[in-house]
């Protein structure tokens, strides 16, 4: 009998089980199966979106929960080459997060204080304006140290540094545009500063520290670091950088800048998902530091090396964007839904693209949303502005007929009015760089910068400018001819 029943047992556990397997199977399928529709609603959405804006090359990284949810490369390179998620990409300005990463690992050590002055770990800098020495570590992070690109040319500096050795020359001759810890300006060499600092402190070059201590411990085995974009275009594995000119990819190497601290990783797809998924595991800091790492500054959104805020939800989030002229980078992390996207572009910046929508179409098919199909986008803006360009030219030519036949009398007030409206396109070519600055938040743009990222604008405006001095060029003629007849 005791045999039986144990029989009885063992059969109607192993019937339970057997149950609870075709219960689940249905459950695992539907969830292997929604993965799937997922991704595959991923790549149509990036895939469409990259056409739409005339992007030839990217690759994409999400991360969901404990998991590397998806990574994908779209396009090829020129030779065939097909990019997929171990294809090295720059990351531009995404590098300060790791950078403020590297500074406060050294502060959890004990040897950086977050808000001593930067000159008291450089006692060889001597400052002409003494409120160098008042520039904390902190505010070097949070981008609030007194310095900008007017001040301190960073771009537009000629010529460009090659090492971290020579940037500490800078600080005795600049005078600051506004008090340490007062006002925020985005200023990479804040981030430079802060990568020799790490060099002084670690006793390590910037790019071994990086691999020693982040790359390496994270498994991010194909991240580098390089310290000038002249490596960045020596690099063959790296897709080539593009700008755009009236909807076409055109292909061209990154100028040259030195890029060591604010902007030299270049990473891949599948690194950058572990880099996402470091940021709420665990391993990067002990949880107080972590909790400043992740939190806004004390002048804005800006912290160290991330841009805080919320999404929709009011869930926290942290997100940067990398900036070279043939090269863009996406990145932001979701940190209460732990979902991360990251997406890495081979063209710039441009200003009919809009890079961020990519993440937010990513983020809208990962929450069962449909993501917006934006009539804003580089086709669209391209073409409008080939219409552009042509109607200028016809509207100047009719003009053109129009002045030779008119038998109205041109005043000297309708010529100075006249001369006035038409060298406004004129004056705004000349002055497109300021301007440039000034909307850029004191950015300076030198012109190759504004050439590649608003060509097709300049085309226009130097059509509209020609067509408006020809012109012109007959308005005086006419009155000077008027003017000697009524002599």
């Amino acid at each position: 009998m005791r045999i039986v029943h144990k029989k009885k047992i063992v059969l109607s556990f192993g019937c339970l089980l057997l149950i609870m397997a075709i219960l689940m199977q249905p459950a695992f399928a539907v969830e292997i199966r929604n993965k799937t529709e997922i991704q595959h609603e991923m790549d149509q959405y990036v895939k469409t979106t990259m056409e739409a804006n005339h992007i030839k090359g990217a690759a994409l990284a999400v991360t969901n929960n404990e998991e590397v949810f998806y990574t994908q490369g779209y396009g090829a390179f020129s030779d065939g080459r097909v990019i997929n998620g171990s294809t090295p990409f720059p990351i531009a300005s995404l590098s300060k997060s790791v950078t403020a990463l590297a500074v406060l690992q050294l502060v959890d050590k004990g040897l950086i204080d977050l808000d001593a002055p930067y000159t008291s770990y450089f006692p060889d800098v001597v400052p002409e304006d003494e409120r160098v020495r008042d520039i904390t570590i902190r505010n070097l992070l949070n981008q609030t140290s007194g310095l900008n690109d007017k001040v301190n040319p960073d771009m537009t500096r000629s010529p460009q540094y090659q090492s971290l050795q020579g940037i500490n020359q800078a600080l005795n001759r600049v005078k600051l545009a506004n008090d340490p810890g007062t006002a925020y300006s985005y200023h990479n060499p804040n981030y430079q500063y802060l990568a020799l600092l790490v060099e002084k402190v670690s006793g390590q070059s910037f790019s071994d520290y990086l691999e020693n201590h982040i790359f390496k411990p994270l498994g991010m085995n194909h991240t580098l670091n390089v310290s000038t974009t002249q490596q960045i275009n020596e690099n063959s594995a790296i897709p080539p950088g593009h700008y755009l000119i009236l909807g076409h990819p055109v292909t061209r190497a990154e100028p040259l800048w030195f890029v060591d601290g604010p902007a030299g990783i270049i990473s891949t797809a599948e690194d950058m998902a572990k880099w996402m998924l470091a940021q709420y595991d665990g391993r990067l800091l002990p949880p107080e530091l972590m909790e400043q790492y992740h939190t806004a500054g004390q002048s804005g959104p800006y912290g160290m090396g991330w841009l805080a805020g919320e999404d929709e939800q009011g869930g926290r989030t942290i997100s940067h964007s990398g900036i070279f002229w043939t090269y863009k980078a996406e990145e932001t992390i979701y940190l209460d839904q732990r979902l991360g996207i990251t997406m890495m572009f081979d063209s710039g910046l441009n200003a009919f693209v809009d890079y961020s929508a990519f993440i937010e179409g990513i983020a809208s098919i990962i929450h069962g949303e449909e993501p917006e199909a934006s009539v804003f986008n580089n086709r669209n803006m391209e073409i409008l502005m080939i219409l552009l360009v042509i109607a200028t030219i016809l509207w100047g030519g009719y003009s053109h007929l129009r002045i030779h036949r008119s038998k109205k009398s041109i005043t000297t007030g309708k010529l100075i009015f006249s001369a006035a409206v038409r060298m406004l396109p004129v004056l705004i070519l000349l002055f497109l760089s300021p301007l440039a600055t000034f909307v850029g938040g004191g950015r300076v743009v030198p012109w190759f910068g504004l050439w590649t990222s608003m060509s097709s604008l300049m085309i226009w405006l130097v059509v509209l400018s020609i067509v408006n001095i020809t012109n012109l060029g007959c308005y005086i003629r006419l009155y000077c001819d008027e003017s000697r007849i009524s002599l």
